[in-house]
């Protein structure tokens, strides 16, 4: 009995040891694009500073609306007694003691339009924060997308690479039998090393794709990533229709966004400067101390006089041309997003309509080419640089449809960006 119980937990322990490398691999991100947009989102620097930029934004709604703290004036009359006394500063011991107690205030509704101000500058910022979260995710997908195609483009050379050792024996053998030429070897040869060479330089590529992503991350350069497993798969056709992403980009586009925050803070600093043509005034309270009681009691209002109307009138029309400005520069920003958004969904169709074309008909016929050829070559009715146009054809048409789910992935990645949120 305790033969087979340690036989048992012996067992046990192998089967642990031996999925701790599977599990390792399968905690590593990059498997999936949402496993690394939720690593970007926690910890990329750019995007939390900006939302940091958005909490110091949303304080100064609160500092804009609040009123000047109070002052306090003291005044020591007759600090001699007509020359009787000494100097002196306490109270009992002068002839009197005014106090002073002044607040400031704004004219009516100023500190509404600041707050309000603030509020729309708040807004622009929390716009900024979105943008540069669309922004990130559109890296993080494209770069998913490329490890994507390097990965799945070094896997294929390396099926070609061996198909193409097996026909360097090919070649070899057929050469040593008197069938072929030396040239048929030594073509074969040089496809080998040209291959190898394909490898060497896609292995360097994947590993910048890798340093660019763990950039993006906020990890360090040399950090493991999962190979990537699949793409994001595509939204239906209806949510690809263009008018429909034009009225949701309208919505939500995050530039769109901070620019009509923008385009009502210039409103209301215009409105604001209009109010400058009326006075700001200052109330305050004066109690006089004489000996240890309070005598008398008095109030002053004070207000400063406007009278710079060159300035103010300078200062109103500094608000409309910022708020012309804001608006030209709104009009510039829809005009631009829907320029991208309509280059991109162009794109989206050109490269789907690449990827059937390849994955249908050119990938078919040029396998069915690369075996009749195969066969002509061994038969002897076809020389060896026509093998080697067949193989190129097969690698063409493989490498094709890859780069067309390349393109798709990044313009979908854009429009996303374009439209503020997944499709």
């Amino acid at each position: 009995m305790k033969i087979v119980l340690r036989a048992t937990a012996l067992a046990a322990l192998l089967v642990v040891v031996s999925a701790a490398p599977v599990r390792a691999q399968d905690a590593l991100p990059g498997a999936t694009v949402e496993s690394l947009l939720t690593l970007a989102k926690a910890g990329n620097p750019d995007y939390t500073s900006m939302q940091l930029e958005a909490q110091a934004a949303g304080e100064r709604v609160v500092m804009a609306g609040a009123l000047m703290d109070p002052k306090v004036r003291i005044e020591w009359m007759d600090i001699t007694k007509g020359s009787t006394q000494s100097p002196a500063l306490w109270p009992s011991e002068v002839g009197s003691t005014k106090y002073t107690f002044m607040q400031d205030f704004p004219w009516f509704g100023k500190r509404d339009l600041k707050r309000a101000i603030a509020a729309q500058e708040a807004q622009a910022v929390d716009g900024k924060v979105q943008g540069t979260w669309a922004e990130l995710a559109a890296k993080v997908k494209t770069a998913h997308a490329q490890r994507y195609f390097l990965y799945h483009t070094k896997k294929l050379t390396q099926e070609l690479l061996d198909l193409t050792n097996r026909l360097v024996k090919v070649a070899q053998v057929r050469y040593a039998g008197g069938l072929a030429m030396q040239q048929d070897a030594i073509r074969a040869q040089v496809e080998q090393t040209t291959m190898q060479t394909d490898l060497v330089a896609l292995e360097g590529e994947a590993h910048q794709a890798d340093v660019r992503l763990n950039a993006l991350l906020a990890r360090p350069s040399s950090a493991p990533l999962a190979a990537p497993e699949t793409l994001p798969g595509l939204p239906a056709a209806e949510k690809l229709n263009a008018d429909a992403l034009m009225e949701r980009t309208r919505q939500r586009n995050p530039q769109l966004f901070s620019e009509d925050a923008r385009i009502k803070a210039a409103e209301l600093s215009r409105e604001l400067s209009l109010k400058n043509r009326y006075p700001d005034f200052t109330l305050a309270i004066t109690p006089t101390q004489m000996q240890s009681r309070i005598s008398e009691w008095g109030v002053m209002l004070e207000m400063n006089i406007p009278l710079q109307q060159n300035t103010r009138r300078a200062q109103e029309r500094e608000a409309q041309a910022m708020l012309d400005a804001a608006q030209a520069r709104r009009a510039a920003v829809a005009n631009q997003v829907a320029a991208d958004l309509s280059e991109n969904l162009s794109g989206i169709e050109t490269a789907q309509r690449t990827e059937q074309l390849s994955k249908t008909n050119l990938l078919p016929q040029a396998e069915l080419t690369f075996q009749a050829a195969l066969a002509g070559y061994e038969n002897g009715k076809l020389d060896f640089a026509t093998l080697l146009d067949a193989q190129r054809q097969v690698r063409q048409a493989k490498q094709s449809q890859l780069k067309a789910q390349l393109d798709i992935q990044m313009r979908l990645a854009e429009v996303e960006k374009i439209v503020g949120e997944e499709l």
